[in-house]
């Protein structure tokens, strides 16, 4: 099925169309579509679009002129039940109410793929997010990452793509050996020996348990083992405590890529090498560096330390160039703020290594802020991704990251988080779909049955306004997809579940006398509750019959 500001935009289209070819409008090129808005007020209409006024700066007619020349030529289809034009030049169309119940007995019967779109079904699309240093437990931040690249990839698979999620391990360089001397330092201390850890060790409590663990199972028999082992045993434990968490949040990865994979193969020494032969790496104190600004970036980058570390550009674009080996049409990479700089030179090394980088797409997200009341924290003054999932639970810690658009901080509020009650937006949507699961029950219960039901004379501004708001599933999920914005999604579910709850209030559901309206609410909150549950699957928020 078209999208509905699709089939919108065609009709008004067809509109001016109409009036060009009789000489009442001026040709010319008409755009391929039109944005579509809610009018100021309701009585003008469902949709508005400001097209007249935009058509004004190109043809010497007054706005309201030109959106009475486009109304007197829309197509007469049951789509449209009338339309009107308001100052200072908007065109506003309203939906039948015929039409409107005929699609909601196309959700019905379509199910849960109603508002799927096949646009991109013989395409292969891999998002890579998370991506976290095997060096300690997963952070809040994480989990926004985790929480918006794993809810893309839902909508992704929704317009068809054929979806990988990858989880890149940064498990090479001078990080991995502090790792692990700092693992057997935790060690050796729990075997009463007395050695501190350096100021550049990793502190964290959980290497202590690690080491506490270490002992129970190898008693003194590791003391000979160097920092590899530590290494090794250290990111098999925190890897592993890792996708437990993620799968905390309905997370579950395809693919684990480890960065060192690219020193062992020999990507690493490639890139450098034909960077070099192509005059694109030059040395410079020491150091090996990137030629960005001969790439048309703005400040050439060190790629290999003085040291002989590479930096983090130098694995990330072999990294890439692996991905474009792999013929993904898309890679859309979700990564924190701290990587927005380093990004662009990325991608002026893998296009400079001879691959087309436009496939490679970023969605940044900002940080996170915990806001309220003194939470339960096992990590000392750290809150981790799992403390915030046990507080507050993953349908809320997915549906709160996602409350806002990526690059804006988010501020978790917890005290709200835990709030049993509308004023919870989690709460207020799932109630939603509970209710209508509710309302079924008893309707079965009392003998109603759905097998001959017709949908009819849903003429109630409640529950137009329901339909509408159903419909527009489609809509958010394609804006969501190009937009790289899975907020979208949050707020069309908000808005179905308000709109329900408004029709709840308004309109009794199951009326004994007036069946036949009764049959027609009850297959309209049918395809709502289909709706609601879609939504909320791809947010990876469960839909509970009860509450």
């Amino acid at each position: 099925m078209p999208l509905l500001s699709k089939q919108l935009s065609e009709l008004v289209l067809a509109g001016v169309s109409g009036a060009q070819a009789d000489g009442v409008i001026p040709s010319f090129e008409l755009p391929e579509g039109i944005h579509l808005t809610r009018p100021k007020r309701r009585e003008w209409g469902d949709y508005s679009t400001a097209l007249p006024l935009q058509l004004a700066k190109l043809i010497e007619l007054s706005p309201v002129v030109i959106a009475n020349h486009i109304q007197d030529y829309l197509p007469k289809r049951g789509m449209i039940a009338h339309s009107t034009v308001s100052e200072p030049g908007f065109l506003n169309v309203t939906l039948s109410s015929d039409w409107l119940c005929s699609q909601v007995t196309r959700v019905i019967s379509e199910g849960s793929s109603f508002a799927d779109i096949d646009l991109y079904s013989n395409q292969n699309a891999q998002v890579e997010f998370v991506s976290a240093n095997p060096t300690g437990p997963l952070t809040v931040g994480h989990g926004r990452g985790g929480v918006l690249g794993d809810t893309l990839s839902n909508l992704l698979g929704a317009v068809g793509y054929r979806v990988t999620r990858e989880f890149y391990y940064n498990n090479a360089g001078q990080q991995m050996r502090k790792l692990g001397e700092s693992l057997k330092v935790r060690y050796m201390q729990s075997l009463g020996m007395t050695v501190q850890l350096l100021e550049d060790h990793y502190q964290g409590e959980y290497l202590t348990s690690l080491g506490a663990d270490l002992v129970e199972h190898y008693s003194d028999s590791l003391l000979d083992e160097g920092w590899e082992t530590f290494k090794d045993l250290a990111e098999e434990d925190i890897s592993a405590k890792q996708h437990r968490t993620l799968r905390k949040l309905n997370i579950v990865m395809d693919v684990l890529y480890n960065e060192h994979s690219l020193y062992e193969d020999g990507s690493i020494d490639k890139v450098v090498n034909k960077l070099r032969h192509d005059k694109l790496a030059y040395d410079k104190d020491g150091a090996v560096w990137l030629a960005v600004k001969e790439l048309g970036g703005s400040d050439d980058r060190v790629i290999v330390k003085s040291t002989g570390e590479p930096t983090y550009r130098l694995p990330d674009i072999a990294y890439h160039c692996n991905k474009m080996e792999r013929n993904f049409d898309l890679v859309i990479d979700v990564l924190g703020a701290d990587h927005k700089d380093a990004f662009p030179d990325v991608i002026l090394g893998v296009k400079a290594m001879g691959y087309k980088a436009d496939r490679i797409k970023m969605l940044m997200h900002q940080f996170v802020n915990i806001k309220g009341e003194r939470m339960s924290k096992r990590s000392g003054n750290f809150i981790s991704l799992d403390d915030l999932i046990d507080e507050v639970g993953a349908d809320v810690v997915r549906f709160f990251m996602l409350m806002r658009a990526s690059e804006s901080h988010l501020e978790f509020d917890i005290d709200l988080a835990r709030d049993q009650s509308d004023k919870n937006p989690v709460y207020y949507v799932q109630y939603a779909h509970a209710r209508i699961c509710s309302i079924l029950e008893k309707a079965s219960l009392a003998g109603y049955s759905f097998m001959d039901a017709q949908l009819g004379g849903l003429v109630h501004p409640s529950e137009r306004m329901l339909m509408r708001n159903l419909l527009e599933l489609s809509d958010t999920i394609d804006r969501a997809v190009r937009e790289m914005a899975p907020h979208y999604l949050v707020t069309y579910v908000r808005d179905l579940a308000s709109s329900f709850h408004a029709f709840y209030g308004d309109c009794r559901v199951l009326d004994d006398d007036d069946i036949p309206l009764t049959f027609a609410r009850l297959n309209l909150i049918r395809a709502v509750r289909i709706g609601l549950a879609r939504a909320l699957d791809l947010l990876g928020v469960s839909a509970p019959e009860t509450m």
